[in-house]
């Protein structure tokens, strides 16, 4: 395969809609029938039958598609239920979590201002924190996950951002904490 069915291969990969020749050309900055003869090639790759993915002419364009033996396969996969994205409630709590665990909801709460239960009952459900033993006052303290390392693309917790890069003095990031509690504390007063 040369190089211009690569790049060819590679733009039908990342689109999620069928491309044309002409919009193929343009992207390629190379004539049409460059890109048809390159698509002739990509055509016999796939055919050779080591692949999982075929080239299919659709709408009026080219397009990447399972080859059919998958087709089963790929209706179990993605007929599993979608997880909805984090709600801002979710990922303050859970921002929360991974830099000040272990944490109780109730220092959760009160870093947020406004009651967490729902939000970490949500992340509890969804695996991304745990429980990780109680406080001296009796409350449940959460930890993340490997499956939220695994989500968020960390080799450990040591990958996090560091927060000193936003607020780099010691005595800057205590006034930030204090001022976060406080917020915390007016809005929930309020």
């Amino acid at each position: 395969m040369n190089e211009l069915a690569r790049i060819v291969e590679a733009l039908l990969f990342l689109s999620a809609e069928p491309l044309g020749v002409t919009e193929l050309a343009g992207a390629a900055e190379v004539s049409e029938g460059e890109v048809v003869e390159a698509l002739a090639r990509l055509r016999e790759h796939y055919a050779e039958g080591f692949r999982g993915v075929v080239l299919r002419e659709v709408a009026g364009g080219f397009a990447l598609a399972t080859d059919p033996v998958a087709e089963r396969a790929a209706r179990r996969l993605l007929a599993r239920p979608r997880t909805p994205p984090l709600t801002q409630a979710q990922a303050e709590c859970l921002a929360a979590v991974a830099y000040l665990q272990p944490v109780s909801r109730p220092e959760i709460a009160r870093i947020r201002g406004v009651a967490s239960e729902s939000a970490v009952g949500t992340l509890l459900e969804r695996g991304l924190i745990e429980e990780s033993g109680r406080s001296r006052f009796g409350a449940i303290l959460y930890r993340t996950t490997a499956l939220f390392e695994k989500l968020f693309g960390l080799a450990g917790l040591d990958s996090l951002p560091d927060p000193a890069r936003f607020d780099p003095s010691p005595e800057e990031e205590g006034e930030l904490r204090d001022r976060l509690l406080r917020a915390g504390d007016a809005r929930s007063a309020g």
